[in-house]
């Protein structure tokens, strides 16, 4: 079971950091390009401003921009995506991801943007969101870990694991999700120990 799970979802995870991975290469070149001539090409520039909206970076000057992204556009550890699919999907088997491939409890606002819980509380008005895909879900995931305000110790975290020359270690990140589920501490040793126990599915 475990191993049909990861087999499903694990190459899309992959491919997604990938993508990630390679907007953050750019990023990084056109840093050490700014650092050293302080002027960029057209192209870089454009690429600044486009990355700077869809990551809700909103600084002024070209330096707090690159800055801001250098934060927010990196990877998500494939063990802690994968552990976090797991857990919130219930392996795959749970209605939000059989129906509406949302393996991740990612949340939307939006009435008919999703699928009404059936725990909801009254006079809340928020719905697990539906995708057209696990690309999409994989995609949306990441970028909500990215850009939401609530994940920003997770991204200070990452950053002084970057700074430090240190790897992104996944039990480490995870202590900065705290406010990814109302079970808190709890929640984050629950994915710590998914971590742990299947590291064997993470490196096949």
């Amino acid at each position: 079971k475990k191993k049909t799970f990861f087999n499903f979802i694990k190459p899309v995870v992959i491919n997604e950091n990938a993508r990630i991975n390679a907007l953050r290469e750019r990023l990084l070149l056109i840093n050490h390009t700014y650092l050293t001539a302080e002027s960029l090409s057209t192209n870089d520039t454009v690429f600044i401003t486009q990355l700077s909206q869809q990551y809700r970076v909103k600084a002024k000057s070209l330096t707090a921009k690159i800055n801001g992204l250098l934060i927010k556009v990196d990877i998500v550890p494939n063990a802690l995506t994968l552990s976090q699919a797991a857990n919130e999907s219930a392996w795959g088997t749970s209605r939000f991801a059989r129906i509406g491939l949302n393996f991740f409890g990612v949340w939307c606002y939006q009435k008919g943007c999703g699928m009404v819980p059936n725990s909801r509380n009254e006079g809340a008005d928020h719905e697990v969101a539906a995708y057209s895909s696990v690309n999409e879900a994989v995609a949306r995931y990441m970028h909500n870990i990215n850009t939401n305000q609530a994940y920003s110790v997770f991204r200070t975290i990452r950053k002084q694991l970057r700074d430090n020359e240190q790897p992104l270690y996944p039990e480490v990140l995870a202590t900065g999700l705290l406010p990814y589920s109302e079970r808190g501490s709890a929640y984050v040793e629950e994915i710590s120990a998914m971590i742990r126990h299947n590291q064997q599915y993470f490196t096949e």
